[in-house]
Parts: structure tokens; sequence; C-alpha cells
């Protein structure tokens, strides 16, 4: 396992795969914002804070931390402690390929009161915690028998040579590919293929033709599949002591199979395969699953192989699968089976983000035994592309994610039998899949220390110590996917092709550029040459860019094409500098003259949006434009910070709303006053780096200019003070409002803040007073969200990934703490870098605080 691979910077994870959850933070009451204890002389290997980020319970929630994050090279013995009381864990393989990656365990989280884990290198003298299998694949054949001619072949394989196995016992194994002679009932894999359980229910998938997914819905907590079926099919279709197989599956999909809509609208199953393998891939205490290789499946599109990776939790009815195709597919279609005088349900999509997860769902007696059975598909809306039915399924036709031949599909299935469950309505069936579909949207909020990041951070923080970590992020995130955003490469976080936008083309290299000049570092001035500049042509068309879409979103890469124009003086450069500039000119705007974010954005100011536009304008005006010409841009320019600070700033804390809507027609603008609800950190950090930067391009005798920008500056300043974290000098995603359940510390502001007050005092700005608090502030940027692994390299935890206001988001503070919490993202490595260099500079100057 190549541990500084991207691919293997797993995190934490609750429920499914989440890429670095390790840096989800914040305690929503009061006893648990203080902050986390001084490490001692003999700290564990990690000490996490999880918190509960919902107002229900959440027992068995399942918490995964890499080797990687962990500080460790590879597999070691390691215990979990909660209150001195070691609990169960289980090393996993997460992501299929062999190789185990990291530590599993669960947590019961109430409903307020966090949870304090502490991970230790368990001594050997240590004696084992009692383990309690509570999950199960199980895999069997019969051996000792003979193949004879199929008695009851299925119709379409009559005279096929299909056969079928006589006599003989099972035995378990760990892999299996049947003979292309198997079909249904050969008699031969016990319960017609692989099977999987958790302490609540199991299922099986049919190793045949059929693909079909059932269920085994379970009167017992203990493991049950490696003693089903042992007498033949008929008996597992009765009632018996542990339970029974309650679905009929038919020409369905079952539970939760799957397949591919074609291009005349019918589904196909993946029936037409050469050679079907299960695997056995994990059978733990607490997680276990499964892979299906489908060897050449030929669809109405094309021939290739397809991987399914299924698996299962501890105290869970939900089933992750995890879709590999070899070739692209425009869809993959996942459905339930469609019984007579079922009810079918759909989630509710209006106010969910694309990251949000949703579900299709049925209820009604459909068991076989007649008990009230509830199924169910869960699936991220950005993920759907429509919800449909045929004559045997109701379905959810999913978009494929990923680069060329690299495409995945991510979700899933659930059943709840009454008998089990004890939901014995529609309505209680309902409430288990909303707050089931939260659990997958919103993940436990962590705090983490780990011992080798909290050893590192010992030494004084000096302009040395500032520069070594500025560039540990910036070397680590060069070397594993900075370079692969330029024209034709790919977003690996959006899973797309590069767009000309603001963070990977924008910021990112713009960071970059500026380290370059204070080290003098080739590397971090290649990154615009790369980057930036592969989105233009030789005529300086600019590529994936559409004026028409007014976007300011697409402005920032005009900082890094005057860079570039400045460096090589190619007017390909400058004539795609005019496009960004007259991409201003028509800009709309409201009626007092503030631009709109997006033309589909009709008269909506988003703080994120002076940010875009104000710093490429004024250095436009500084660099091209004279005069009368270069003073009405310039006015312009302040002029948006004027109506910005007019309409979004909230008199009473200073604070600056997320977004207005001159025509208050949005579900998020209030009606009266056209703002939104929330004070966002980062679109407040992305206006206070906004009103730092333009000042650089405004000329010292434009007096009147500048000192509103600077008193609007001082504004800024005492208001984020007052909102400042006093336990870790950080800054919360929603500033004023630390101790609600679901809020935590954020990265990303947090940099941006360091950002505008050190350059604020570097540039005189801000009072010299100032210096201790954004020494503390950067402080806390190291050691609340910044994790050094074992080879050196460096992450960013703890970045609000994503948070808008367009269709779908209503900005209410559920909203906020619904988008997912990530590590390494542009939006947050761009501000740590152009922190670091202000820091550098001002420790540089005043080292005289440690």
């Amino acid at each position: 396992m190549t541990i500084n691979a991207p691919l293997k910077q797993f995190a934490l994870t609750s429920g499914a795969i989440i890429f670095a959850s390790l840096f989800l933070s914040a305690c929503q009451q009061k006893e648990s914002i203080a902050a986390l204890p001084t490490l001692k002389k003999a700290p564990p290997l990690a000490q996490i804070e999880i918190s509960n980020p919902s107002d229900f319970a959440r027992p068995d929630e399942p918490i995964y931390v890499s080797y990687y994050d962990l500080g460790l090279t590879s597999k070691e013995a390691l215990s979990v402690f909660s209150a001195d009381v070691e609990l169960p864990s289980q090393a996993v393989d997460i992501d299929y390929d062999g190789t185990v990656d990291g530590l599993y365990f669960v947590v019961d989280l109430n409903n307020s009161t966090p949870v304090s884990i502490t991970i230790e290198n368990t001594p050997v003298s240590v004696k084992p915690v009692d383990k309690v299998k509570r999950v199960q694949a199980d895999l069997a054949h019969k051996v000792a028998g003979q193949w004879h001619p199929h008695s009851r072949p299925p119709k379409h394989q009559i005279n096929t040579g299909k056969k079928e196995y006589v006599g003989g016992h099972f035995e378990n194994v760990k892999s299996l590919t049947p003979p292309d002679y198997y079909t249904d009932h050969s008699n031969w894999i016990r319960y017609e293929g692989p099977g999987i359980e958790s302490d609540k229910v199991g299922y099986r998938f049919y190793l045949d033709w059929r693909n079909g997914f059932d269920i085994f819905g379970k009167l017992t907590p203990e493991p049950v599949l490696h003693q089903v079926g042992l007498d033949g099919y008929e008996s597992y279709h009765h009632k018996a002591r542990w339970g029974m197989d309650i679905l009929k599956v038919g020409s369905s999909l079952g539970a939760g199979g799957f397949g591919v809509m074609n291009t005349k609208n019918q589904l196909e199953h993946v029936a037409n395969v050469k050679t079907r393998t299960a695997r056995i891939v994990e059978n733990g205490d607490l997680r276990a699953s499964v892979q299906l290789d489908y060897n050449d499946w030929k669809s109405s599109y094309n021939q290739q192989n397809l991987v399914a990776d299924i698996s299962m939790h501890a105290g869970s009815r939900l089933a992750n699968v995890a879709l590999k195709l070899s070739k692209d597919l425009p869809n993959m279609a996942t459905g339930i089976v469609k019984h007579e005088n079922t009810v079918f349900i759909q989630g509710d999509l209006s106010n969910l983000s694309n990251y949000g997860y949703s579900y299709i769902a049925s209820w009604g007696k459909q068991s076989l035994d007649k008990s009230p059975l509830g199924m169910a598909i869960f699936f991220k809306k950005g993920d759907l592309k429509k919800v449909t039915e045929d004559k045997n399924n109701y379905l959810a036709i999913l978009e494929p994610k990923g680069d060329k031949s690299q495409q995945r599909v991510n979700y899933y299935f659930a059943s709840v039998w009454q008998p089990e469950s004890g939901i014995n309505s529609k309505d209680a069936f309902i409430d288990y899949l909303n707050k089931e579909a939260e659990k997958l949207t919103q993940k436990p909020r962590l705090r983490i220390k780990m011992r080798l990041s909290a050893a590192q951070f010992k030494a004084p923080l000096d302009a040395k110590s500032a520069l070594k970590w500025t560039q540990a992020l910036a070397d680590t995130e060069l070397s594993h996917k900075v370079l692969g955003y330029h024209y034709m490469g790919w977003d690996v976080n959006r899973k797309r092709l590069p767009k000309f936008e603001y963070d990977i083309i924008g910021i990112q290299p713009y960071a970059y550029n500026q380290l370059a000049l204070l080290t003098g570092k080739k590397q971090y001035s290649e990154v615009i040459e790369k980057v930036t500049a592969s989105f233009i042509s030789d005529q300086g068309k600019i590529y994936a860019y559409k004026k028409s879409n007014f976007n300011i979103d697409n402005i920032p890469p005009g900082q890094n094409l005057i860079s570039l124009y400045e460096r090589t003086g190619e007017a390909k450069y400058r004539v795609a500098i005019e496009t960004l500039r007259e991409q201003l000119h028509d800009q709309p705007r409201t009626s007092a003259g503030a631009f709109w974010h997006k033309k589909k954005y009709q008269g909506q100011v988003w703080l994120d949006g002076v940010y875009m536009g104000m710093p490429f304008l004024a250095h436009y005006a500084k660099k091209f434009e004279l005069g009368h010409k270069q003073q009405e841009t310039l006015n312009e320019v302040v002029n948006e910070f004027k109506l910005t600070r007019e309409f979004l700033r909230d008199s009473n804390t200073g604070l600056y709303y997320h977004a207005w809507d001159e025509l208050k027609a949005q579900s998020w603008a209030d009606k009266n006053t056209g703002l939104s609800q929330e004070f966002w950190a980062r679109g407040m950090g992305w206006l206070a780096m906004a009103v730092v930067d333009v000042l650089d391009y405004i000329p010292t005798e434009n007096i009147e200019q500048r000192d509103f920008l600077v008193t609007m500056i001082g504004e800024i300043a005492v208001s984020l003070k007052s909102v400042q974290d006093q336990n870790t000098a950080t800054w919360w995603q929603i500033l004023n409002k630390p101790a609600q359940r679901g809020n935590y510390r954020e990265s990303s502001a947090t940099a941006m803040f360091i950002y505008f007050y050190a350059k604020a005092i570097n540039k005189g700005y801000l009072a010299k007073e100032y210096t201790a608090l954004v020494k503390s502030a950067y402080k806390g940027l190291l050691s609340e969200f910044t994790l050094v692994h074992k080879d050196g390299t460096v992450s960013m935890l703890n970045q609000c990934y994503v948070a808008g206001l367009g269709f779908g988001r209503d900005g209410s503070y559920d909203y906020y703490m619904s988008e997912p919490i990530s590590r390494n993202d542009p939006k947050g490595v761009a501000p740590y870098i152009l922190a670091g260099i202000e820091m550098v500079k001002l420790l540089g100057i005043d080292n005289s605080v440690k």
C-alpha cells in the first residue's frame, strides 16, 4: 500500500468512506467547547472528541481512522478506549484493495454529551477486549458431490448445457467463480450467492443471470448466515428461530440490485456476463464486505468489467454499494421490487444540496410472512438523474461520476422488517428514513489531536516555522493534485473536467505564485504556467469559459493572467484579460450598481462575489488604465464595498450576512430585507481578503477611497475578534453560534481571517495590538487543523467543502451544517498558503511574542 497516495488519504468515516473526516470538529454544548486537554509527556497515539450533530441519538456510529493519519506506515496493534473502557475495534481494508488501511470502531452518540476517545498502541501484556461478532460475510459451495444436467433450468437456458449439483456438503470459501454451466437453482452455492449481515438484517446476492438482491429477515442479533441453507433452498423460506428469507424477488432487482437503463428506457440487468466472481473482502466483528466481479459484462452500450463492493457495519440495516466501471456509461440504475398493495415513498429534494442524501422507498405487507416491510435506496441528490419505475421495480437512475474509464457509482440500500425493527406504520418508517438520510449527510463532528502532529508544533512560533508549515502544505498538494487541474486534466474534488473558475485555476495558483515571490522557488512560480495558462489558446481564447453566463466566479484567474502577461509579454494573455474585463463591464447589477453573482442569480449579491471580482478589477485598472478611466474603474471597485456594507452588514454585530437578494424572491431571503439568515464564516472570509487585497492597487493619493476601505478593515477586525473562539483562537462555521448543535470550527475561514489580520497589520491598516490575536489564531490553525503524516506530508483538515445559495439551498442553519466537510480542498489550501506568507512577513518584523 502506498501510504502517501492521494486516494489513500482516508481519515474518519461515518457510515461510508468519507475522505478527510479526521478534520471534522466542533462541540455543540458549552462543556464541549472547552479546549482539549494538554497532551501529557507520554500521550496516546490519538485523542478524539466525537459529537452528535443531530437532535436524536445515533447508536453504533462507525468511525474510521487511517494508519496514514495516525502517523503509522503499516498495520499495528491498536486499542480504542472511552472513559478507560476498551471498545471493540477492527483493522479494515476500506478501499477493497487487499491491504488493511486503518482502524474501525463504533460509538454510541446520545443527544448532547460528546464521547472522548483515545487510541493507544496496544502493549503485548494487555488482555484483548471481549469480542462480539456483530457482522458477517459468508460464501459457501458444495464439494464431494457431482454435477448433473439441470432438471429445471430457466426457460431461456433450456438446452444450453446448464447443470445442477447432486449430493455433497457445503464448505466455506473466500472466493468463488461459478463454472459457465452454473445457473440459478443449481444447488451448488448455499443460498445461491454470497451473503452479508449485521445484527439487524441479512442480504444475499444471486450469483447468476438474475443479479437480484434478496433479504434475510432476522429475529436474533447473532450471525446466522453460516447456518442458513445447509439443508437446501426450501428451508429458509419458512420462519425459523433466527428468521427467514422475506422477499419475493422474481424478475426485479430485489432489495437494491443494479442494472442500466438502455436507449429505449428499458432496464437491463447485469445478465450477459462471461464470468462472475464473489470474494469475501472482510469478515470482522464490526465491518464486513463482499466483492462481486462481473467480467466482460455486455450491455447495449459496451462490454466491460464491473466491480461491486458491498459492505455493512454493526448496528445498521444499510448496505453500501460502490460500483467501479471500466468503461463509461450514461447511467446506472438501482431499485427495489414493486409489489402490489405497497406505497411508494420519495424523499424531499427541494431544500437539499447536491451532497445531501435522499431516498426512494416502498412500504407495505410485502414480506413473505405478510408482515410490514419497508425497503429503500439512499443516494446523493447530485447523483440522481431521475426517479422512475417499470413493471417490476421502483427505480433511481444515477449518474456515474469519474474520469474516463474510471467512473464510480455509490449508494445504499436498506430493509426494515417489522418483527425485527418494531416499525409498524408508514409514518414511523418515513421517520426512520429521514433520520438515516440525515446520518449519511451530516457526519459526526470530531476534534482530534495526534501525537505525531502535536510533537511537531511544540517549537516557538517564528518566521522560520511559519514558512516551514506553509511550504509543507504547498509541497504536499503540489505533489498530489495541484498540477492536475490543467485544461483537460481532472478536478478530483468535483469529479469532472476542470473549468475556468475561481479556486483551482484562480486563487490556488495565485497563492503558489505569491509563495514563489517570497521564496524564489521555481516549482511554485510554474503553477500558473502549467495550470492557468493551459486554459488560454494561442489566440487568447479562454477554454471552458462562457461569458454569457456572467458568472463572477470566472474572474479570479484573471489575476494570474496579469502575472503571466507581465512575465512573458505574450499577447494571448492580454486578449484573455480583456475578455474578463468585458464580462465585468457587461455584468448584470442591482439597481444601486452592485454586481450580480451570476446571470441566473438575478438581483443577488454574495460576499463570495466581492472577492471574485474586485481584486482583479482593481489590478486591471492599475495596470492597464490611466486618468479618468482608471478613476472610474476604481470608483466602481470601492462602490462594490460600499454597497456590500450598506446591504449585507448587520449593524448590531458588525458581521456580514452571506447574501442579499434585492428582489426578495429567493427561499433563503428575508421577505422584508432580502438578507440570508446566517453569518457564514468563509463568506465573510472572502470579503475580508478582498478588502485588504484591493488596497494594493489603489493609489495612495486616492485618499477618500483608501480611507473608506481602511475604516471598513477596522470594523471587520472588531467584529471578527468578538466571535473568535476563546479556547482555540479559531472561528466557527456559523460565526455567532458556537454552542449550537452541529456547528464546528472551520479551517478555511480561519486561514482567511489570519491572512486578513496579518496583511492589515503588515500594511499598517491595523494597529499592532492585533498582533497577539493573529499569532494565537495561527497557532490554532496549526494545532486544530494541520495534520502531519509519518512521511512528512501535511493535510489541512475541517474545511467546509462548499456552501452556496443557489437553487435548492434554503440558507438555513441546517443547510450550512449539511454541506460536506473535507480536507485539502483548494478553497482552504490557498488561504492557508496566503496566511502563512503574511505570517512570515509579520513574524520577520516582530518576533517578540512566542
